[in-house]
């Protein structure tokens, strides 16, 4: 488990503001939000990323039957607060077997989406052909939202992009049969909006995704 922030494209070291800059740095992408260390999936740590968020913390609700929370992050720091989060959740597929989801809300280029994705990133406009039909709709506090199916992405997973409340929204499961779990038209919530809602979310233990 990571104890250091992190790029959220690469998973690589960066650097903290300092003396030459004020922002963190990875060597490879300059200047991004930092991915904070992965902890243990706790209603305590899930308050932690709400209160920091400002951007959606999505998670389906009520969670599909069988399914856990299995753990949460952010990248940003204290001063910008959360600029992108990511929610794990884990249950059982609905072709059988263990299914995975990960749902991140970000902005514009912090590239978190893309990288759980298997994408060079940092958004998933070119693997999105918006002049088609989405493949799916979520419902995301309270407004239909339509996905699109992305593109170019490893065989392992299946992945779904779209915009929600004028951000990206991904939704990336495993395995890719998995993925018929979006047609189910999930319910998602905005956790900054649930209120003591959250203090009855169901954990799980940490899906090694987070840490991919």
């Amino acid at each position: 488990m990571r104890g250091e922030p992190s790029c959220p494209k690469c998973g690589g070291r960066v650097r903290a503001p300092g003396l030459f800059a004020d922002t963190w740095q990875c060597d490879v992408h300059g200047t991004v939000h930092p991915l904070q260390p992965v902890v243990p999936p706790s209603v305590e740590a899930l308050a932690v990323v709400v209160k920091r968020a400002q951007v959606p913390v999505w998670m389906p609700w009520p969670l599909p039957v069988g399914w856990l929370f299995t753990g949460v992050a952010y990248a940003g720091d204290d001063r910008s607060g959360g600029r992108a989060t990511v929610v794990a959740c884990s249950g059982p597929g609905p072709l059988g077997g263990p299914g995975e989801l990960l749902l991140v809300a970000e902005e514009l280029g912090v590239g978190l989406g893309a990288r759980f994705a298997g994408l060079p990133g940092p958004d998933p406009g070119p693997g999105m052909n918006v002049d088609r039909p989405p493949q799916v709709k979520v419902v995301a506090a309270g407004r239909p939202t339509p996905l699109w199916l992305v593109g170019g992405v490893p065989d392992d997973r299946a992945v779904f992009a779209g915009e929600a409340r004028g951000l990206w929204l991904w939704a990336i499961v495993w395995p890719e049969q998995s993925g018929l779990l979006m047609y189910d038209e999930l319910v998602l919530a905005d956790l900054r909006d649930a209120g003591a809602e959250t203090d009855v979310v169901p954990c799980g233990a940490l899906s090694p995704r987070l840490l991919s």
